[in-house]
């Protein structure tokens, strides 16, 4: 398997440092809104890579952070009247329920920043003892003279960093491209934790060196994030780890291109941000993961409602293939596998090898998702209602095996569990009116409705139907 190694600029085949274990660390959400579609494609693409991990045999240790706490968070608190933790609480329970429409496992450890404190404070230290920080009445910095591989992520000179850095200058720092590793509390009201410096909080890069070395350890397999993180995120991250652990710090950097929107930037200003959120209103999230599915990775893409739109209709094609073979399996006439049917089915293995070489060139889910789209053509041409039930079957399980490492067509599980549970619901309402308890019925009606579900008292019983 070959990966596109920032760090050395070229595909480089992929070694992971323990055999059978992938260490791997994407960079999360900030916490104080709805996540937008520019988000979604590194959380979409690095799920992706570590389900295929997982289908080639590997434990994947899945690291991806929540920053519950930043300046953006302790604003929109003061907005709404509330507490940075109410604000960050809400909005990690609303990527929940984003990351699982775009088809999202949870990660193995969803570590947040408020809660690795004690860690981000021994790393400061051991940067401090190593000469690579330094206090100022308070505030804490990261000296980047004394780390002399600086830059080599970004593959930019010292002195052009210096004169693009995105880093606040300041005069109490050595030198303007030192950045905040602790960030002294200016006012009572402000989120403020202790620290041997003074009360304060961490600066945003030190909190992903901090819970990667916490829970994968000082060098870890893969580093994976969107390609506006490279500087200066990433190139501190490599900097914080290295300068306190002396040890490298990430052996494969990963990172995806840029979203546009309609052929342009995405900007507030331009008035073409788009939440997930919102895109939910009109699609199936689950469009949503095929359309980022369908380019390379690392290729910017052009995001527009006409083009999801095209890929609806490509996914509902998939989904038919899928639920006619589901309806064939359970009508098939004849059991056993005829003779005309056997270069098919020995045939069905040439789709997971080109399916293989596609995720194993760098993750290349374009070229994965056509062998998809071929292998639905062929079952459709060959499969009917006279084909052998050993036919369909193989079929059936080489389909949704390959989909199912790009988490697609995993939907219909998710309803038929939900509509056992509404059933359940309508008649535990049902027992209630007959019991004249009527605020538990009422109360069932309304939870429903909450969750898009609309019952409807008929001559023939209770009917619901889901609404967007």
């Amino acid at each position: 398997m070959k990966l596109f190694n920032t760090l050395s600029g070229k595909k480089e085949e992929f070694v992971p440092i323990h055999e059978n274990e992938v260490n791997m660390y994407v960079c999360g959400p900030t916490v104080y809104n709805f996540f937008h579609i520019g988000n979604a494609r590194p959380f979409i693409i690095f799920d992706t890579l570590r389900r295929y991990l997982e289908y080639i045999g590997y434990k994947v240790n899945y690291v991806q952070n929540f920053t519950d706490i930043d300046d953006k968070i302790i604003n929109k608190a003061k907005e709404e009247h509330s507490t940075a933790k109410a604000v960050s609480d809400k909005y990690i329970e609303e990527y929940f329920k984003d990351a699982k429409g775009l088809g999202i496992k949870k990660a193995t450890v969803h570590p947040r920043v408020s809660e690795c404190i004690d860690d981000i404070i021994a790393l400061i230290k051991d940067l401090e003892k190593n000469g690579f920080a330094y206090n100022v009445d308070g505030n804490v910095y990261y000296r980047v003279s004394k780390f002399k591989d600086y830059g080599k992520l970004s593959k930019k000179p010292i002195d052009e960093l210096m004169s693009g850095s995105r880093v606040d200058i300041s005069d109490e720092k050595e030198s303007p491209l030192d950045f905040a590793l602790w960030k002294k509390q200016k006012e009572e009201s402000e989120i403020a934790f202790d620290s041997p410096w003074g009360k304060g909080r961490p600066g945003w890069h030190i909190e992903c060196s901090a819970m990667s070395r916490k829970y994968l350890g000082d060098t870890i397999d893969i580093h994976g994030g969107g390609e506006d993180l490279i500087f200066p995120h990433h190139e501190n991250e490599i900097a914080q780890s290295e300068g306190a652990n002396g040890k490298e710090f990430v052996h494969y950097f990963v990172h995806n291109g840029y979203i546009n929107i309609n052929n342009e930037k995405m900007s507030k200003s331009k008035g073409n941000f788009f939440m997930v959120r919102d895109i939910a209103k009109d699609f199936d999230l689950e469009v949503v993961r095929l359309f980022m599915l369908s380019a390379h990775y690392k290729t910017p893409v052009n995001f527009s409602f006409d083009i999801l739109k095209q890929t609806e209709s490509g996914l509902k094609r998939l989904y038919n293939t899928k639920e006619n073979l589901e309806y064939m399996l359970k009508n098939a006439k004849s059991e056993e596998l005829k003779e005309d049917e056997k270069e098919f089915v020995s045939s069905l293995p040439k789709y997971r090898q080109e399916f293989k070489d596609a995720m194993e060139d760098d993750i290349n889910t374009a070229n994965a998702v056509s062998t998809i789209y071929e292998l639905s053509k062929d079952i459709n041409s060959n499969i009917n209602e006279n084909s052998s039930k050993e036919m369909i079957k193989a079929a059936y399980d080489m389909y949704m095996e390959l989909n199912t490492v790009l988490g697609l067509l995993q939907k219909e599980k998710e309803e038929e569990i939900l509509e056992d549970e509404i059933l359940a619901l309508i008649e535990q309402r049902q027992q209630a009116r007959k019991d004249k308890d009527f605020a538990l019925a009422d109360k069932i009606r309304d939870d429903l409705l909450k969750r898009g579900i609309v019952l409807k008292d008929t001559r023939e019983g209770v009917k619901w139907e889901k609404v967007k």
